[in-house]
């Protein structure tokens, strides 16, 4: 399993919603604009062709990769995001 961190700047409402709604697919929602995915090698190929496929030039999408040190180092304040974390593909 791979763990993700994925961020977003989309302009046109429509396409941030699906964006949104496909990022949900595979994991949680921690901030406005901001999911967390732990995902098998097979489903980030086809997660990154489903964005690719959906955004357009002027769109923004970050993708960092935690690895497990990374992981343990994860600071939250404030209230507490939720930890759906499963693939409902």
């Amino acid at each position: 399993m791979v763990r993700l961190v994925i961020t977003y700047d989309i302009r046109k409402d429509k396409i941030r919603n699906k964006l949104f709604r496909l990022l949900e697919r595979y994991g949680a929602w921690k901030q406005y604009s901001v999911f967390e995915l732990e995902i098998t090698p097979v489903h980030r190929i086809e997660l990154f062709h489903s964005i690719t496929d959906l955004i357009e030039d002027s769109d923004r999408v970050r993708i960092y990769e935690l690895c497990e040190r990374c992981q343990g180092k994860i600071t939250e304040f404030g209230e507490v995001s939720p930890d759906k974390m499963h693939v409902v593909i």
